[in-house]
């Protein structure tokens, strides 16, 4: 019984993180990879076919596969993630009414964007290449 509510609860956690994270594909700040990190944690252990599919997936599972096996974010990702943080952040000052606000957010700007390219960068690899030549699908 013990099982299966575990189960139940990280299949509900990995869905929720999933939505979460499709939904920060279009709204600026909500940030989608991390999201889809903890959905592929969550589906892992409650669910190997469904980690396998986000694993697989054909937008999401770059990412994914990059950062389990490389812990690196693709350079084209990392480029168009700066580009949207900058593009958000400065949209975000822009409509704040209180210095205080434009400050704190230009703040946040910077330790994310400093955060953000630190992470190690690697180039494009093929996650569904790797997988062929290792006998998967």
């Amino acid at each position: 019984m013990e099982n299966s509510l575990k189960r139940i609860l990280l299949l509900g956690l990995g869905w929720l993180c999933v939505t979460v994270g499709f939904i920060g594909i279009f709204l600026p700040l909500l940030p989608t990879t991390p999201f889809l990190l903890l959905a592929s944690a969550c589906f892992m252990r409650g669910s190997p076919p469904i980690a396998q599919w986000l694993h697989q997936h054909p937008k999401f599972g770059s990412i994914i596969y990059n950062w389990h096996q490389y812990r690196s974010v693709d350079r084209r990702i990392k480029l168009r993630a700066n580009v949207f943080i900058f593009l958000s952040f400065s949209l975000s000052i822009f409509i704040v009414p209180n210095i205080w606000q434009k400050v704190m957010l230009a703040v946040l700007a910077m330790i994310l964007l400093i955060w953000f390219n630190r992470l190690p960068e690697t180039t494009s690899v093929s996650h569904t290449s790797k997988n062929t030549e290792q006998g998967g699908k």
